[in-house]
């Protein structure tokens, strides 16, 4: 089943990113997977865990409410498009993870064009057929049922606990309040985390 967002919703997902692109749309379409799979939840319910920090997460972040400031989005850095959602009152949860041939045959030659258009190197047939090809990859992606995009599988883990006020410690290095869990010890003092890596760091 293709997308069922409204063109408005879309455009402001687009204006909230900066730009349309592939990655955008798996993010658009990770936030339609979470209404079917858990309902319409309100955000203090909802967590996300994003393995990744593609384009998409901010799509995720506009339209399903997880957000960073509140805590209950959590980034973990594994490089893989995979989320995992989990619904804080009853625990119910899944992970989906984007399938590798999602994105058609015309992936690779769009990589390939976007090197070279990196590099400076590509001509302007080049980027107009990169432009081309990204332009149906997006359609595709909207256009795709949900069970096409993506794998869905039982939650790696438990539901993360809610985000937590905690105090603060004055480094005593550069004097800078820091959130007491990020600080370290080392030779009797109380360091913020860089203030630790100058003077523990091997290399």
């Amino acid at each position: 089943m293709s997308c069922k967002l409204s063109r408005e919703t879309i455009s402001n997902v687009i204006k909230f990113h900066g730009h349309s692109c592939p990655g955008l749309r798996i993010g658009i379409r990770v936030s339609e997977l979470v209404r079917r799979e858990l309902g319409d939840l309100p955000d203090a319910r909802l967590v996300c865990i994003t393995e990744t920090d593609m384009c998409g997460v901010d799509a995720v972040q506009y339209l399903t409410g997880c957000t960073y400031g509140k805590g209950n989005l959590i980034h973990k850095d594994y490089g893989k498009t995979a989320f995992t959602f989990f619904d804080r009152e009853t625990g119910r949860g899944f992970r989906c993870l984007f399938r590798s041939g999602a994105r058609g045959d015309m992936a690779m030659e769009m990589s390939s064009l976007q090197q070279k258009i990196t590099s400076g190197e590509a001509n302007e047939t080049e980027q107009a057929r990169c432009k081309e090809l990204r332009r149906q990859m997006e359609e595709g992606l909207m256009e795709s049922d949900l069970d096409q995009l993506f794998e869905v599988m039982l939650p790696n883990g438990v539901v993360p606990r809610s985000a937590r006020i905690l105090a603060s410690l004055v480094c005593e290095a550069c004097g800078e309040d820091t959130m007491e869990s990020r600080t370290r010890r080392f030779a009797g003092q109380t360091l913020c985390q860089p203030c630790f890596n100058k003077v523990e760091q091997k290399v």
